[in-house]
């Protein structure tokens, strides 16, 4: 068995890290080889080891494969702002080949469940024409969306799944990520998504503080992701 998957969320600051770890500590459970790679990453500190960006780094520690962090994170780069604008101050050229290159020699490897996170929503830009949309139908990667249930998530989830569709991508599932304390009926807008969604629910994160992806892999199904 060798199963991947591009983890996308309805926009940026939705939890696409701590699912995407949860995933990971999921199938480690299970006795699986597990790999993550964060592609490009906007927002990275310096170190002494170069930049490092806080997701590619939770990713590598919770994953069993041994990969250098220049295999999970090829692309850092230092401005958190829009990683296409980030690559342009940076002087770096960024584009969806050379992304999907550095994927795919990675993806090589023998590992059973591997996730590829993506950076903010599904159509962030890369550079002038593409945007990271381009890079799981490059890979042909199914997707997982990470849902930020807070007031307009109906309708982000709904357009995000719809263009996911619409590009020719198999949408694996979905997880609702209670994000917002003060929502009202959250739980009616979960249940709604569950009937409008045309793929199944892995799970729903409540409202934590500081959610913690080892102690979050039990509100995840990843068997749904296994068949």
């Amino acid at each position: 068995m060798s199963k991947a998957f591009f983890i996308t969320g309805t926009d940026t600051e939705v939890g696409k890290t701590v699912v995407s770890a949860a995933l990971l500590h999921a199938a480690n459970a299970r006795g699986l080889t597990t790999m993550a790679l964060k592609p490009v990453a906007a927002g990275c500190g310096q170190t002494p080891d170069g930049l490092r960006n806080s997701d590619a780094v939770m990713l590598q520690e919770v994953m069993n494969t041994e990969l250098a962090y220049e295999q999970v994170n090829p692309v850092a780069l230092e401005a958190a702002i829009a990683p296409h604008v980030a690559a342009q101050q940076a002087g770096y050229r960024m584009t969806i080949d050379r992304l999907a290159g550095y994927c795919r020699g990675t993806l090589m490897k023998r590992v059973d469940f591997t996730v590829v996170e993506g950076a903010g929503g599904w159509r962030v830009p890369v550079n002038h024409r593409e945007t990271l949309a381009d890079l799981p139908k490059a890979l042909s990667l199914p997707v997982v969306m990470v849902v930020g249930i807070r007031l307009g998530c109906l309708n982000h989830a709904l357009l995000t799944a719809e263009a996911i569709i619409r590009d020719g991508l198999s949408l694996a599932g979905w997880v609702a990520n209670h994000i917002a304390p003060t929502m009202s009926a959250a739980e009616e807008s979960v249940a709604t998504l569950e009937r409008w969604l045309p793929a199944p629910c892995l799970g729903y994160i409540p409202f934590l503080h500081k959610p913690q992806a080892i102690d979050i892999q039990t509100d995840l199904d990843i068997g749904k992701l296994l068949v």
